[in-house]
Order: structure tokens, then C-alpha cells, then sequence
């Protein structure tokens, strides 16, 4: 006969029940931010040929794994009825594809897109990992080959592109000086350099403490001068718009946090132009968090690509989840 279950065993049954629920909801919370789950679609539904990669799995990659990442550059890929276009992704300041791409690359290519992606401005101390230090407009001609070379392989009329940070700008020398307005459908920026960054004031005190040109001279020396063709008022930036912000034909869109701390103000990024649409994020989701590094995992950013990229839909708006890193 099984004896009474006394106080003590209660208390500690209901204990253990109480803590499975917690930590079932906990993996339930996880595992729904984890994923930074987009805009349904029809092959949502079914098995994820790529896994979409975290945080976690971005760092992995940027040592591990800087020129090559989940989803792109499946050169055998012909882009379907549904998605005609091939999107090539284009990296910020200081990372590489691995990392940048961890997270937008899987997922295009879990939607049927071919995704391609690369390398580029890399400099004598990037040991193969740390890219965009180098010459813009010289990045600008290796994104040019690679583009054609995309053409090629696909037999696309033309590419998407996405970029993240220089990623957002230095496609924009492309299609405006190296004729890439013929072969460009859109240009997607998330928060990019266009306008070029104070560096929260500090470009601006460089120059009147006479120090700009020192430090200037610095990164050039180190073959970085894509730090210097960055900064708010460099020549690069004042010849790049001294004829306007877009030229005709592409589709420019700008995908912008109002917390970012490395392009500033972060109305830099903004493009002006007939063929222009600027997007603040927080006009959509006003507690997203998401800072200038975070674009790269931000749920409502990366719906916004999706839809720009797709369907196109006027008025979209975000569901407001899975938010990117604060920084």
C-alpha cells in the first residue's frame, strides 16, 4: 500500500512542476528570438535548407570562417520565376562575409534566392578577417567583377544588392562612376555610411585641435584609407555627392536605426532623390533597441529586406521582434 504523500513531497512535486514550466517557456522564449522569425511565405513552411545562424554563430564565422558563409555563393544556382533577381551582399567596416551574413544570408537563400557574397578591401593588418579598410573606389571595381561574374553565372539581367554600413556606400561609387546603374535592380543600405560619419563630434574636434590630418595620415599609412574616406567632409564624400545622392534607374533603399552611434548623426545615412525611400525603424517599432552593429540580427530590419526585395508591399510595417544588438 502506497503510503500518503506528506507535506514535504508536495511542496517539492509542485516545486519541479513549477520549474518545468519556467524552463520550458524560457526554451520557448529563446528559441522564438534565436530564430528572428520573418514575413510568412510559402517556403517558410518548409524544411530550412540552411540554418540560420545567431550572434554566437556571426563570431564563430569571423574566425573560422570570414570567406564563406551558409546560403551563398552557390555558383550552379539559377534564380527562379518567384525571385529572378540574385542578391549580392555587400560587408561593413572591420568584418567579412562570414560575419556579417550570418543571419540575412541562410535566410534569402532558404526563400529561393541565389545569394552571393564576398570579400573585399582588405589590408595589410586584416589578417584575412578584418575587410572595408581598404580603398573605396578600389573596392568599388572588385564588387564590379564580381557582379559581372554573377551575371554570368546566372544569366540575370541584373542584381540586387545589400550592404551593411561602408556595405551601404561603397556599391553607391559602383553605380554611380563604374556603371553599375545598367546592372543594379536595388540597392538596399542598412545603416550606411553615405553622408559619411562625425564620429560623435570627434572628426569635427580632430580638425580644430589640428589633429585630423595626423591621425589621417595614420590610417593611411597603415593601408586603411577607407577610415579616412568615411569621415563627414572628407573628399571622397564631397566628390561622391557633389552631383547628387542617386542616379536613375536602380531602386535605392535606406533601412536606418535612430540609435546609431558609428555613422552621426544618424541622418547621414539618408539618401535624397526622386528614386529614394529612407527607412527609420523605430517609425515602425519605436522599443526596438537595435544600434548600428545590430542591423545584421534585427528581426524588423531584416522583414523590411525581405519585403523590399519581394513583394514590395506599400505601407509594410514590421512585426516587432527579435531585436538586433543595442550597439
Amino acid at each position: 500500500m502506497r503510503a500518503a504523500a506528506g507535506p514535504q513531497t508536495t511542496r517539492t512535486r509542485t516545486a519541479r512542476s513549477r520549474a518545468r514550466r519556467v524552463l520550458g517557456s524560457l526554451a520557448l522564449a529563446l528559441g522564438l528570438t534565436a530564430s528572428l522569425t520573418v514575413v510568412p511565405t510559402a517556403s517558410a513552411h518548409a524544411a530550412a535548407k540552411y540554418p540560420v545562424g545567431n550572434v554566437g554563430k556571426a563570431l564563430e564565422n569571423f574566425f573560422n570562417s570570414p570567406d564563406q558563409v551558409a546560403g551563398a555563393n552557390d555558383w550552379s544556382c539559377k534564380p527562379g520565376r518567384e525571385h529572378p533577381t540574385p542578391v549580392v551582399l555587400t560587408h561593413a567596416t572591420f568584418v567579412n562575409q562570414g560575419a556579417n551574413w550570418a543571419v540575412l544570408s541562410p535566410m534569402l537563400a532558404n526563400e529561393g534566392y541565389c545569394v552571393y557574397a564576398f570579400n573585399y578591401g582588405m589590408a595589410p593588418i586584416s589578417v584575412g578577417r578584418v575587410g572595408g579598410m581598404g580603398d573605396i573606389p578600389a573596392s568599388a571595381g572588385v564588387l564590379r567583377a564580381f557582379v559581372d561574374k554573377v551575371l554570368a553565372r546566372t544569366g540575370a539581367a541584373k542584381v540586387d544588392i545589400v550592404g551593411h554600413s561602408q556595405g551601404g556606400l561603397m556599391p553607391g561609387y559602383y553605380i554611380k562612376r563604374l556603371g553599375g546603374a545598367a546592372k543594379v535592380r536595388t540597392f538596399v543600405g542598412l545603416s550606411p555610411s553615405n553622408h559619411g560619419t562625425t564620429l560623435l563630434g570627434l572628426v569635427e574636434l580632430g580638425r580644430q585641435l589640428n589633429l585630423l590630418g595626423f591621425v589621417n595620415e595614420g590610417f593611411k599609412g597603415l593601408g586603411t584609407p577607407a577610415l579616412v574616406q568615411q569621415q563627414a567632409g572628407s573628399d571622397f564624400v564631397r566628390d561622391m555627392f557633389a552631383d547628387g545622392d542617386t542616379v536613375p534607374g536602380p531602386r535605392y533603399v535606406v533601412i536606418q536605426t535612430r540609435n546609431d552611434l558609428v555613422v552621426t548623426p544618424y541622418t547621414n545615412a539618408f539618401l535624397n532623390g526622386p528614386n529614394a525611400t529612407n527607412i527609420l525603424i523605430q517609425d515602425q517599432c519605436p522599443r526596438d533597441y537595435v544600434g548600428h552593429v545590430g542591423m545584421f540580427n534585427d528581426g524588423p530590419v531584416l522583414q523590411n529586406v525581405l519585403n523590399v526585395l519581394g513583394r514590395n508591399r506599400p505601407g509594410f510595417r514590421a512585426r516587432c521582434t527579435g531585436y538586433g544588438l543595442p550597439v
